[in-house]
């Protein structure tokens, strides 16, 4: 750009080039020589070039450290929601999706209150992060798209008396709308002290990390052996130092506990911005840290918990007996009385009658005769026990987004379509 308004000529602006390729390739091997007395990166770095490129001298013109870390570390951003949106996010769906297409014809207990309450399709439960990542992947699309904006061109505060082309640079360095128009910051003084891109970053980052922390709660649980519905393989787990047979979930652990460092950052963020006056000031040197460690926290979550999915088990006959508990189709049997005219709420306590009867007779709710059912209410039909299908529950199940046989099986294949 500086060619391109006269303030370099070719040979200058290829020199300067050559240069910081060279240098960029020093520092790639770690043979670069740093100078803490040179204060910063961009010093270092533009002092060497001028020691080897007499022209290197010119490389500042017309900006500021201040609009240029403001663009680095968009750059630096973009590239990190890129990784996340178009493979790690998408890689941690397929493989909640695959878990839920090899073991497709497994029921568990739904729970409310961590207390059983319908029966669901493991898989079922399985898409329901899916659905949660698919929010989080457009959360950090739309954060991509607002920090895409270049404010270079903008100095420290008051922009330039150069002709600079700020519209070259943006183009040159992939800063577009949505109509593939150059985007440029519209006010230098915003330009340069905005860090609202990355506050939106972190707080998405901290959303994921909620959702994340949620799916290793529950992981967590089924692996327990009061649950035993998963096993998680051994690289995943570790061992007690003191009791031969544990074998705890240590990743999904950790994954729950980095949750409360993520939103650390967040509030730390937040809280550096709130008193600041306009523009720049030496405090936002704090930003980087809070950004950098939300970016490699949630990076590393995401990869890991798709790695463990892929490397877990699931028991079907601890989930299938769990599934069997008949108390899971109360709602159903209160169903099948509203199919045959009883309002819902004299359902629910014709239903609850039962309920108290099979526990009084220390037997599961499925077992109640017709006749046991009949003497509680005449509304009970001779199909009554027939609710107690748990096969024939879940073919009924066909709503849109509900758990019944079909619409999983629709879901799976809706996913497996849109992440291949």
């Amino acid at each position: 750009m500086l060619q391109r308004i006269g303030v370099l000529t070719k040979a200058e602006c290829k020199a300067i080039a050559k240069g910081l390729e060279q240098i960029y390739a020093e520092i790639e091997a770690g043979k670069f020589r740093w100078k803490p007395e040179l204060e910063d990166v961009h010093m270092n770095i533009e002092a060497e070039l001028t020691r080897r490129v007499p022209a290197g001298a010119k490389l500042h013109t017309g900006r500021s450290r201040n609009d240029q870390v403001a663009l680095d570390v968009r750059m630096w951003l973009r590239d990190e929601i890129t990784e996340l949106v178009t493979i790690e996010l998408p890689d941690l769906q397929r493989a909640l999706v695959e878990l839920g297409e090899r073991n497709q014809a497994i029921i568990i207990p739904g729970y409310t209150h961590l207390q059983r309450a319908q029966p669901v399709y493991l898989a079922h439960h399985l898409l329901a992060y899916v659905e949660m990542l698919a929010r989080d992947n457009s959360r950090f699309s739309g954060c991509f798209s607002r920090l895409n904006v270049c404010p270079l061109g903008s100095g420290a505060i008051a922009g330039s008396t150069l002709p600079l082309d700020r519209q070259f640079v943006a183009e040159q360095l992939g800063f577009k709308d949505s109509k593939g128009r150059p985007a440029v910051s519209q006010n230098s003084m915003d330009a340069v002290s905005d860090r609202d891109f990355m506050v939106e970053f972190c707080a998405t980052g901290a959303l994921l990390a909620a959702h994340l922390s949620r799916l290793a709660e529950d992981l967590i649980l089924w692996a327990s052996s009061e649950f035993n519905f998963i096993k998680i393989a051994d690289a995943y787990t570790t061992g007690s130092s003191l009791m031969p047979q544990k074998k705890n979930p240590d990743i999904a652990e950790l994954t729950r506990g980095k949750t409360g460092r993520v939103y650390g950052n967040l509030m730390a963020l937040l809280t550096l911005l709130k008193g600041l006056p306009m523009t720049y000031n030496r405090d936002l040197q704090e930003d980087k840290e809070r950004l950098f460690d939300t970016a490699d926290t949630v990076r590393s979550c995401v990869r890991l918990m798709a790695a463990m999915l892929r490397h877990t088990k699931v028991n079907a006959a601890a989930c299938t007996a769990a599934a069997s508990d008949s108390t899971l189709l109360a709602t159903d049997l209160a169903d099948h009385l509203v199919r045959r005219g009883m309002p819902f709420r004299l359902a629910h306590h014709a239903v609850g009658t039962a309920v108290a009867l099979a526990e009084k007779l220390g037997k599961p709710l499925g077992d109640l005769t017709a006749a046991e059912l009949k003497s509680l209410n005449a509304a009970f039909g001779k199909d009554a026990k027939d609710c107690f299908s748990l096969v024939r529950a879940m073919a009924r199940r066909n709503l849109t987004g509900a758990p019944g046989t079909k619409e999983v099986a629709k879901q799976l294949a809706r996913w497996r379509r849109l992440l291949a």
